[in-house]
């Protein structure tokens, strides 16, 4: 009845059950769990820990059974700690403890928190081999997860579904959707070649990419939404440009790298959120008054905003086809401009006072600084050539626009 496939007796065994335990992919769920508990007030502890415990023995149910079926049935794994008998008492002993916790659960909150957690093991059993073969459960299952720990964490605390835990919960289903995209880009050409249609397969890369980086905005823009609709406190915003510039940087990496820094770009990210939630440090303060700047506020903007359009339009090496393009729209916007200011669409109060042909100093420069700061995200997304002929996502210009 060996466990490990290098020995027999106690400490093998235990070896080759504990090499099961990944931490990259265990502490995630473990913390979305107290997450979920930290929005709800974190009022019971022992609860707490139990849904904790169920989570554990949900991703380590997934951890088995992943390793399983691609070294026994797949043969994509070179070599496996655990026999085949291993492994299934490995999955019998971690679907035990989740029951076990499902019991707990059920005895100290009631059924509904059974409801929400039970999915997590059937998300991890069932990830391999049916989950991880189609495009949309390969991507999604482990970012389902995530949102059911947090979702539970919170339920386990309150005793029902929270608006502040679903919006969380959404936020980070969205957001991880995208990192696992990335990371799924490493494995592009070796899945393609063995027919596992992972969401870089299906789509193509080009298109994978841009879906990635779509969802990881969309989950920021989310975080933005739900803060300044009162779901989430002030600070949480910060989380978001935490995880954002994060984000920013991976745009010139490559797959390996960009998942290196996703992934601890999200570890970031929660625990901006934590701290948001917990301790709510910008609870009560006032938005930033600039104000202060009187007549020159509306400039002082434009110049900011303006010089990261120019920034990023000369790192792109576009600022001779953007002045082009900005020469062209500017008339047509001039006379938009005059035309809604003549008729009172509009006041401009913070203003130098300054005037030519008609409208204010900085609706001149307006007029500029937008588009300028379009064409510039716009540069500075499409030079990525998402791969090379290694799977690499690579730089330079390219793509179809």
């Amino acid at each position: 009845m060996a466990i490990a496939r290098d020995g027999t007796g106690l400490r093998p065994a235990a070896a080759a059950l504990a090499s099961q335990v990944h931490p990259v992919f265990m502490l995630p769920p473990l913390a979305a769990s107290w997450f979920g508990a930290v929005v709800a007030g974190l009022a019971d502890p022992l609860a707490g820990t139990v849904h904790a415990l169920a989570i554990f023995a949900a991703v380590y149910t997934a951890h088995v059974k992943d390793g399983y079926v691609d070294f026994y049935e797949r043969g994509e794994d070179d070599a496996h700690p655990m026999t085949a008998r291993g492994c299934r008492l490995a999955l019998v002993g971690a679907t035990a403890l989740f029951l076990a916790c499902l019991a707990g659960l059920w005895a100290l909150v009631g059924p509904g928190a059974v409801l929400v957690t039970l999915p997590t093991w059937f998300l991890g059993y069932f990830h391999a081999p049916q989950g991880d073969m189609n495009p949309v459960t390969a991507t999604v299952g482990y970012p389902v997860g995530i949102a059911l720990s947090i979702l539970g964490g919170a339920y386990v605390q309150a005793g029902a579904l929270l608006t502040e835990a679903g919006a969380a919960a959404a936020v980070f289903l969205v957001v991880l959707s995208g990192v696992k995209v990335i990371d799924d880009a490493q494995d592009y050409h070796y899945d393609r070649s063995i027919g596992k249609r992972t969401a870089v397969v299906a789509l193509g890369a080009d298109r994978a990419v841009e879906v990635a980086y779509f969802l990881m905005i969309a989950g920021l823009v989310g975080v933005l939404w739900t803060t300044v609709a009162g779901v989430f406190p002030p600070s949480a915003a910060l989380a978001a440009v935490v995880l954002g510039s994060v984000v920013a940087l991976t745009v010139y990496a490559d797959a390996t790298l960009s998942t290196m820094l996703l992934v601890r770009g999200t570890y970031l990210f929660f625990a901006a959120l934590i701290v948001a939630v917990w301790y709510r440090p910008l609870s009560g303060a006032p938005l930033p008054d600039l104000a202060v700047l009187g007549p020159y506020t509306y400039l002082a903007t434009e110049v900011v905003f303006g010089a990261v359009a120019v920034a990023m339009l000369a790192r792109a090496g576009a600022l001779r086809r953007a002045a082009r393009t900005i020469a062209v729209l500017y008339p047509v916007a001039y006379l938009w401009d005059w035309y809604t200011l003549e008729v009172g669409v509009f006041a401009i109060p913070l203003r130098t006072g300054v005037e030519f042909f008609g409208i204010p100093l900085e609706e001149h420069l307006f007029m500029v600084v937008v588009p300028a700061f379009v064409l510039g995200i716009h540069e500075t997304v499409h030079r990525v050539v998402p791969f090379d002929d290694a799977g690499r996502i690579k730089t330079g210009r390219g793509g179809a626009d």
